[in-house]
């Protein structure tokens, strides 16, 4: 391998070989560089405008809805986390720890934050008193770090970026529906700015956060058909209330337990995306998130006036905040046109002097192959229009593709035979643990999350009546 890891003659194919086509395209497009330390990763500049992107438009959603940001310590005490027994017995083969600092052994060991349940909870317990200051609704966009054995950029590294909301309630039935309405949210997000289908619903006991009494998910279905998890959210009941002491004195002077819920999404939805919209040719990227959203590709760039009205162009796509560049390298047209489909911009417009003359520009849609011919006067209107056309077709075909995709099974073989093919299976459910766990010995496929439709009569494992209905799956 050369001093560039992003040297990539080419990208595999995405039919025969997904895994590679998904590491070559993520090297190639230079979204991340591996980090020295095994299973980290470095986002690298246009990576980190996606995730930026995500950033501001979940943070506007967050702000909308009363969440307020904060910021908490890296490093917790390790007392902390053994204050919540199935939190840290969750947690723990993951926790990296941190014993000596300042030259000298710690007095008590540091963890470097998995997640911040128990950091958040200890300031919550000193911060509310009485139940004027509930509900309490705090997000923190941060890293944190779990020591994962097999790695994979975005997917699954040692340290990731997210965000993690985390809010107290006087009552349960308030929290419960924070936690349902954070999940309403994800989906909205994930089907309006990522253009990604997804499936909603409970997790079983088994797939639930680590100390919740109860966990939603967001299952998006990969170009391979195997799941991501792209967002949780979690109901806690009052068991990080009662370990961490967040009380506060009722209206009646009496003194009570909150009620706690969290939700997180991470950069994974930077993978989720790469392996739900990229084809043959790399990334597609989704107009909302898209660093670069029109490409505008000069032609003839050296004769006079070309490169003066391919600015100008894109000072006006600019002024109507649509992010325009314009490629002024001295590569060939034909270059461009393949690196910039590699990158997965939206739009591509090249204007030539014949174009000029004729007061026209081409565009071709990153979604599509065709040229197109349209009027310069209206480029602005029409980039829009454009735009907004790729949002909706890339997560029409997505839509498409899970639909159909999705195949009911009423016995394991059923099962095996649909995740063998690149299936989300829909299936029945006793509700016993041990038929749980003879799918994913039989099938490697695990429960995604619970139907709330539960029209299955029996279990697809041991044929038993059925309690639900569950989604499923192989997952990343």
């Amino acid at each position: 391998m050369g001093k560039d890891t992003q040297f990539v003659k080419e990208i595999a194919d995405i039919e025969t070989d997904f895994p590679q086509w998904y590491t070559d395209v993520v090297l190639k497009t230079k979204l991340v560089d591996y980090g020295p330390v095994k299973g980290t990763m470095v986002i690298r500049p246009y990576g980190y405008a996606i995730w930026e992107n995500i950033q501001r438009e979940m943070d506007a959603r967050f702000k909308a809805a009363g969440v307020e940001n904060a910021y908490f310590p890296l490093l917790i005490p390790m007392s902390f986390m053994t204050k919540e027994a199935e939190h840290v017995e969750g947690f723990a083969p993951e926790v990296a720890v941190v014993t000596h600092a300042g030259g000298g052994k710690l007095e008590e060991p540091l963890v470097v934050r998995p997640t911040s349940e128990t950091i958040i909870g200890h300031m919550m317990g000193k911060w509310v008193e009485s139940w004027r200051d509930l509900p309490l609704r705090l997000n923190q966009w941060c890293n944190v770090m779990r020591w994962e054995k097999t790695t994979r950029p975005f997917l699954r590294t040692s340290e990731f970026l997210w965000q993690e909301g985390h809010s107290v309630y006087a009552t349960g039935e308030e929290a419960e529906q924070e936690t349902l309405r954070m999940l309403n949210l994800y989906r909205e997000f994930a089907e309006n700015v990522l253009c990604m289908p997804v499936l909603t619903g409970r997790k079983t006991e088994k797939e639930k956060f680590a100390g919740a009494v109860a966990t939603y998910g967001m299952e998006a279905m990969m170009h391979d058909g195997k799941s991501l998890q792209s967002g949780t959210t979690h109901y806690m009941g009052q068991n990080f209330a009662k370990a961490f002491n967040i009380q506060y004195t009722g209206k009646d002077g009496a003194l009570e337990y909150g009620y706690t819920m969290s939700y997180g999404v991470s950069t994974r939805l930077i993978g989720a995306i790469i392996m739900t919209h990229g084809d043959s040719r790399g990334l597609i990227l989704p107009p909302p998130v898209a660093p670069v959203q029109v490409i505008i590709v000069p032609i003839a760039m050296k004769k006079e006036g070309v490169l003066e009205a391919a600015n100008a162009l894109k000072e006006e796509l600019q002024a109507a905040d649509i992010r325009a560049k314009v490629d002024d390298t001295d590569n060939s047209p034909g270059w461009k046109y393949n690196e910039w489909e590699m990158k997965g911009v939206p739009l591509r417009i090249e204007l030539g002097p014949r174009d000029i003359e004729n007061k026209k520009f081409v565009a071709v849609r990153r979604d599509e192959t065709e040229k197109k011919e349209y009027e310069r006067a209206d480029a602005v209107q029409t980039v829009q229009t454009l735009l907004e056309q790729i949002s909706k077709n890339l997560f029409a075909i997505a839509k498409q593709r899970m639909e159909e995709r999705i195949l009911n099974a009423n016995t394991l073989p059923e099962l095996l035979y649909g995740v063998n093919n690149g299936y989300f299976i829909r299936a029945g459910w006793c509700g016993d643990r041990a038929c749980e766990d003879k799918v994913k010995e039989v099938a490697q496929a695990t429960a995604r999350v619970i139907d709330e439709h539960n029209d299955a009569q029996t279990c697809v494992c041991c044929g038993k009546k059925s309690l639900h209905t569950v989604f499923f799956a192989r997952a990343y």
